[in-house]
């Protein structure tokens, strides 16, 4: 039945005030995107008459993604070849100016899988050069440190690891791939998946360069290229921006959890050496984050030939203070007394940020399609108690080598599709140590989301895992999208966080500096909003614009409009270290991070 006259016209008043509202908010916004991702070209006058052609190429195997994962996958497919003596030829994209320049980990290596690659590494002069010679585990307060026994079978013991600089292992990884013949292009940007008629995968297509900011074409505008291949893999690391597309396209998520990510920040420091103690291994939990959020430190002593240390934080996404922000939690922790006495008087060399899966086993999609398979972190094989991914990273690319050597030298290989389907790589896994691995840890993540939060978990741990290794006769879940958990603004406390002092803790921007990174500045922001309006209706409306504070690299920021009324979003795309945070934490679920130029973005040296 109809409602009441008078109800009608209230309710025709009140649905015409919100659309001249939401008209007048979007007519006021200033435009932002101006990506062809968003404005397609065939829509732009401005690109008529450009030439669109595509030059392709052919390869029997294309790799996106140069680190652990995809290097490992080109490495033992080339091993196998020479084995057999067989002609195959692997092409390895990847966006960075040069191999490791992108690569950002702890890292504390466990070398299980390097030892199954290369048993002779050592030989060949593999960069890893400071083994594990103490552990230190603690739960710190705002003045005092608790320790906690680091005892045998704990995943945090890392008896037998490697400290190492990453981008010096994943570029060593590099050379080793070059000498069996891979062909590696780096400063190419995978920027879109091809598809045969049939909907199986047919390779991928680099990005186009010359395009101004305003989304128009330059004069040196040119085209990408098409690489086709009878199998792709795709080992874009984190929350991978071809990876989301193929969720979507193979309903891969079907059967799992969401996934849920944590940013870690790291630092690069050269210290008295007094202080230096090659080898050994710090970690803690506690202050300066409460007990219901989700995170921790590292501190690791390397020994390089010079007094070096790597220190981190990291924050489970999964926080729900919109007045967060991980990179000041950060500054804040090396002040802690514990802290401070070994960077007291030391110098910072490096800074630079990453997302990382933190899902575990509950969280594992899908990994092989029609044409493609997903290896490394970009499914989200890292073992998250042990702070660990590059050893199950490369065993997942070293798996999808195996099965699918024999499928593409096969003179006749049987495929129900154009690009072949080889559902033997996730068979591979299921029957892997990693799967063991990650099953055994499956609920340390989840169980932190209980009423004692840190304190709950770690209880959990030490009852349930070191006692029964993980065979617990249940699975528990988390608690979803990581995007979902943020609380409005009204109904959090801001967060005062101290000023910077030039000597332990640092402002953003003077950060940014430190990690080298640089885009040219005349392109379209790969930093791309679906609607560019929602920042300011929503994100600032409701969430006090949690995207200024979630970034670890200053590109998001809101402005006074220059009327004098209102405010309005700015993206600094110059300033990305590519690590992906705003795509999955932003609570609007309204940024698409997509590839910019290629060999645009940090530069790392060994982080």
């Amino acid at each position: 039945p109809l409602p009441p006259l008078k109800d009608l016209h209230c309710y025709i008043r009140s649905y015409k005030s919100h659309r001249l509202l939401r008209r007048r908010i979007v007519t006021l916004t200033p435009r932002i995107t101006s990506h062809y991702t968003i404005f397609p070209r065939d829509k732009d006058p401005r690109w008529e008459g450009v030439e669109m052609e595509r030059f392709a190429d052919e390869a029997d195997v294309v790799i996106v993604g140069g680190g652990p994962a995809g290097l490992s996958a080109a490495i033992r497919l080339k091993q196998l070849a020479k084995e057999q003596e067989k002609e195959l030829r692997v092409c390895l994209v990847e966006k960075a100016s040069q191999i490791g320049a992108h690569t950002l980990s702890g890292a504390c290596l466990e070398p299980s899988a390097l030892n199954e690659l290369f048993p002779d590494w050592k030989e060949r002069g593999a960069p890893l050069n400071t083994p594990v010679t103490e552990d230190l585990f603690s739960i710190l307060t705002e003045k005092h440190r608790i320790p906690v026994p680091m005892l045998p079978g704990l995943p945090m013991n890392n008896h037998g690891n490697y400290i190492v600089r990453l981008g010096h292992f994943v570029h060593w990884l590099g050379e080793q791939a070059e000498e069996l013949g891979v062909e590696i292009y780096p400063g190419y940007a995978a920027a879109e998946v091809l598809f045969h008629e049939d909907g199986s995968v047919k390779g991928i297509a680099t990005n186009d360069v010359g395009i101004a900011k305003d989304g128009s074409p330059k004069d040196v505008f040119e085209r990408g290229m098409e690489l086709h291949a009878k199998v792709t893999l795709f080992g874009e690391g984190c929350h991978g921006h071809l990876a989301k597309q193929l969720y979507r396209q193979f309903n891969l998520r079907e059967n799992c959890e969401p996934q849920t990510y944590a940013i870690g920040l790291k630092e690069l420091w050269v210290i008295d050496e007094k202080k230096w103690r090659p080898g050994r291994v710090e970690h803690s939990v506690g202050w300066p984050l409460n007990r219901n959020t989700y995170g921790g430190s590292f501190l690791y002593h390397l020994n390089e030939g010079e007094p070096l240390v790597a220190l981190g934080f990291v924050v489970g996404l999964d926080y729900t203070n919109p007045y967060l922000s991980p990179f000041r939690e950060f500054q804040r922790w090396k002040h802690h007394p514990f802290v401070a006495k070994t960077l007291e008087g030391g110098t910072r060399i490096a800074y630079g940020a990453r997302a990382l899966n933190e899902g575990g086993y509950q969280c594992l999609p899908k990994v092989t399609f029609p044409g493609g398979m997903l290896i490394g972190c970009s499914p989200g094989f890292m073992n998250v108690p042990k702070i660990k991914g590059t050893h199950t990273a490369m065993k997942s690319g070293m798996l999808a080598a195996e099965a699918i050597f024999p499928k593409v030298t096969a003179e006749d290989p049987a495929s129900e599709t154009a690009g072949l389907h080889i559902p033997e790589y996730e068979d591979n896994l299921k029957k892997s140590w990693i799967w063991k691995e990650l099953y055994a840890v499956r609920n340390i993540r989840p169980s932190f989301h209980n009423y004692f939060g840190l304190y709950g978990g770690m209880v959990y741990t030490g009852v349930f895992y070191w006692i029964l290794r993980g065979k617990e006769p249940w699975t528990l879940k988390h608690a979803g999208l990581d995007s979902a958990q943020l609380k409005p603004a009204k109904e959090c406390t801001p967060i005062e966080y101290p000023k910077p002092d030039g000597k332990l803790s640092f402002d953003l921007l003077s950060s940014v500096a430190l990690s080298g990174t640089n885009h040219e500045g005349d392109q379209p922001p790969h930093l791309t909003l679906k609607d560019d309006s929602i920042p300011v209706a929503n994100n600032l409306a409701i969430y006090d614009g949690p995207e200024q504070r979630f970034c670890p690299a200053g590109v998001y920021e809101y402005v006074p409009l220059e009327t004098g009324e209102g405010m309005r979003l700015q993206i600094n795309a110059q300033n990305c270290v590519h690590c992906k945070t705003c795509d999955i934490k932003d609570p609007s679920q309204n940024i698409n991070w997509v590839v910019p130029e290629g060999s645009g973005g940090p530069a790392y040296n060994g982080l």
